[in-house]
């Protein structure tokens, strides 16, 4: 295994280390939980990545900071779900992929470990992506140059240095304990970079402590309802525009609330935590650091360093109009860096809203329609045109200074990418000994972790055009789909007397468990099925999506035969008799 398996001394002493620690009180026991975390900053290494940047990068655009409680739902939702996956792995010892097959359903077991591997080879991609980005925008500059062949040697030159760190945990303890220190580390970089943006504009008077606030109390109608300024800019629009963009926004939102929750927590996030807990040699006795270890050293991060870039994109974009794009005059406004995303949505309420043939319509005409709108339309407009973290990042200039924006969030973009990188190797590791039924650790982890990289790393061949378009569509509606199997097979085992034996939770502590799993397992299931339902309006896309719907229903149908299911459902005969 990964860190080669620590002594069973080693793991002996630090148990006693654990329970002498917990029986002097909470103080000691606090200090000897955070002298041995560890895959909380690993899950916490994957949680922050592009996909946690992008997502809540939007979310401030779009909600401003209104969504912020969006993010710390989601995150906790997925503790609770971790925290019993944890609980399962370290009572039973047992892998979770052999214990699903053998206990629940071989369906549910095989289309985890699938739809795991999907997701580390393509995820991969997108986050190589971002390192070369971060690195020629923010960090090193043009002089790399914007080739194929740059892109390509540049991400093998970064596959290598993550596969030299992975190699290192697989070497050794000493060499485990370097690797979990480098994570955290990194981790702290990204954290710390974000949270200097949010200092400096607080200095600047740009922050609203008052609004941040308020926007972390969960709001359930923002499901239905525009958040922020935007609520505020429709009520002054004639009643048809109120209804088109109401809608527009709605759907946008919605949308970005459900990819924000499955960046938190990933199906393949749910397939790394038991083998990186067992390869630690971890068992019951460290049941209770490993949710103390999930709840600070995944959760606080990633609330943080989310938390900061909403705010900074809710402070530089949300209901906000560049001064080009505020003008009347059309040849200052078709400068805007924005123009082209505000067009199309001004075209697309001229269509709905006043019954405008607008398939033929010529760039002067188009140019036209966007300077007669309203600001307040233009202002709705540009925040559902999606940004990236360079275009904050050069917002943010006049605020930070050139270089020291460039810094700053070269550095954390740099550092999510990397970390994510790093993390996804690790999963494809251990999930390539599954497929192959081979125990874990040694050459053929490594193949696993290589496959995963050298994927990633030729992504300029593939993670462009209509390739990437399929590819994630057809992955993350396949991840989401199986996320709440995924939980729900959790869910079973965490009742199963078999699974579980003598620790299996009992009288309130069980009930507390369910109904905590099963609000987390209940959105997730709300999340897949709206995710679906948009996916599969795409026309590039439906196709694919309800392919993806019918595997999914195989799932469910395996699911329903499982022999667990069949035990409840003969339990329930017995009560109703």
């Amino acid at each position: 295994m990964s860190e080669s398996s620590p002594t069973n001394e080693h793991i002996q002493q630090q148990a006693q280390e654990l329970e002498a620690a917990e029986a002097q009180g909470l103080g000691a026991a606090l200090k000897t939980y955070t002298k041995y975390s560890g895959p909380g900053w690993v899950q916490s290494a994957i949680t922050l990545g592009g996909g946690s940047l992008s997502g809540a990068l939007f979310l401030g655009i779009l909600g401003g900071t209104s969504l912020l409680w969006l993010q710390l739902v989601a995150i906790i939702m997925g503790v609770i779900m971790l925290s019993a996956i944890s609980y399962i792995t370290l009572s039973t010892g047992k892998k979770p992929f052999q214990a699903i097959n053998e206990h629940i359903n071989p369906a549910l077991g095989w289309g985890w470990l699938i739809a795991t591997i999907a997701a580390n080879m393509l995820w991969c991609m997108p986050q190589f992506s971002l390192c070369f980005a971060a690195l020629q925008k923010n960090l090193i500059g043009d002089a790399i140059g914007d080739s194929t062949e740059i892109k390509v040697i540049v991400s093998l030159v970064i596959l290598g240095v993550a596969f030299f760190f992975l190699k290192m945990n697989e070497s050794g303890s000493q060499a485990g304990k370097i690797f979990d220190i480098f994570l955290k580390l990194l981790v702290g970089v990204i954290v710390l970079c974000f949270f200097a943006v949010v200092v400096i504009l607080a200095f600047s008077g740009q922050v609203d402590w008052g609004a941040i606030a308020k926007g972390f109390i969960p709001n359930p109608g923002h499901w239905s309802k525009p958040g922020g300024e935007i609520a505020g800019l429709l009520e002054t629009l004639p009643e048809a525009a109120q209804a088109f963009w109401t809608e527009a926004v709605v759907k946008q939102q919605r949308a970005i609330m459900i990819g924000a929750a499955a960046t938190a927590v990933g199906i393949n996030m749910t397939f790394l935590l038991p083998y990186n807990l067992l390869s630690k040699g971890w068992n019951k006795s460290f049941r209770g650091i490993s949710r103390f270890d999930l709840c600070t050293a995944m959760a606080i991060p990633y609330i943080l360093a989310t938390s900061c870039v909403v705010i900074a994109a809710a402070s530089m974009f949300h209901a906000k109009v560049d001064e080009k794009l505020v003008s009347s005059d059309t040849a200052i406004i078709v400068e805007s860096i924005n123009y082209s995303g505000v067009k199309d949505q001004i075209l697309s309420r001229a269509a709905v809203v006043d019954n405008l043939d607008t398939t033929s319509i010529t760039d002067e005409d188009a140019l036209s329609l966007v300077a007669k709108s309203s600001i307040e339309e233009r202002k709705i407009a540009s925040s559902l045109v999606k940004r990236n973290a360079f275009q904050l990042s050069a917002a943010l200039s006049p605020v930070l200074g050139q270089k020291k924006a460039s810094l700053v969030f070269g550095l954390g973009i740099f550092g999510m990418g990397f970390s994510t990188i790093i993390i996804l190797m690790l999963i494809n590791g251990y999930a390539f000994c599954e497929l192959f039924g081979k125990p874990q650790g040694g050459s053929l982890h490594l193949i696993g972790c290589l496959a995963a990289g050298l994927c990633g790393a030729i992504w300029p061949l593939i993670w462009d055009g209509p390739a990437k378009l399929w590819l994630a569509i057809l992955v993350s509606a396949f991840g989401m789909m199986l996320l709440p199997i995924a939980y729900s097979t959790f869910f079973l085992m965490m009742n199963s007397k078999k699974v579980m034996g003598d620790e299996k939770p009992e009288g309130h502590k069980m009930t507390i468990w369910n109904i905590l799993m099963g609000i987390s397992v209940l959105g997730a299931l709300i999340a897949a099925i709206t995710a679906i339902i948009d996916k599969a309006s795409n026309p590039t896309a439906g196709f694919v999506v309800t392919v993806s719907g019918a595997i999914l229903l195989l799932c469910l149908a395996a699911y329903a035969s499982s022999p667990k299911i069949k035990s409840l459902e003969k339990r329930l005969a017995k009560l109703e008799k």
